[in-house]
Formats: structure tokens, sequence, C-alpha cells
């Protein structure tokens, strides 16, 4: 196999709200996220701005990943994640110029 990352993230809408997604290609997704073409969710609420991501060898682990974080973590939980990377405690290696 390739070594193609995956990711999943968090973007904070503008009116709060947050949105979790899969993709392979970070930065890109954002740019359509704030062009309108990204979620059907994003698209009422730009613009929209990275506040988490994680990293993954493989899109099964990001898809799992991303799955739990949408059905299984509460509102606090997901701002948990937020504030805990942007303390640095995050196990990232990858990092995305804003």
């Amino acid at each position: 196999m390739g070594s193609e990352k995956h990711y999943i993230y968090m973007v904070e809408c503008s009116d709060k709200t947050l949105y979790t997604g899969y993709t392979n290609n970070l930065e890109s997704r954002i740019k359509a996220h704030n062009t309108g073409k990204g979620a059907k969710y994003t698209g009422s609420r730009l613009p929209v701005r990275l506040v988490y991501f994680e990293t993954f060898d493989n899109k099964n682990d990001a898809m799992k990943r991303e799955w739990y974080i949408k059905h299984k973590l509460k509102r606090s939980d997901k701002l948990d994640l937020i504030k805990n990377m942007s303390k640095g405690e995050s196990h990232e290696t990858d990092i995305l110029e804003r």
C-alpha cells in the first residue's frame, strides 16, 4: 500500500457548532468547506475553522474514529479534544499551516 495519510477532523462553524469529517487531503477539504463545496451541513455555516485533526495510516481506522467521535462523544468531550490539541498534548506529527 502507498503512504497516503487519512484524517479525521473537526471544524468550528460560524455558528459555533462543530462538524466532524474524514478526508485524505486535509488542506483541500477545509478549502472545499469554505467555498461551499464541502458538506451540506457546513455550507450554510461559513466560514469554518479547523480546530482538531488526527492522522491515520489507513482509511478503516480513520473511519472508525470518525464514527466514534460523531456518535459517542458529547460536545463537551469534543471540546476537551480540541483544548488538549491546542495545548500541544496531541500526538500528531502532521501540522497543517493555517
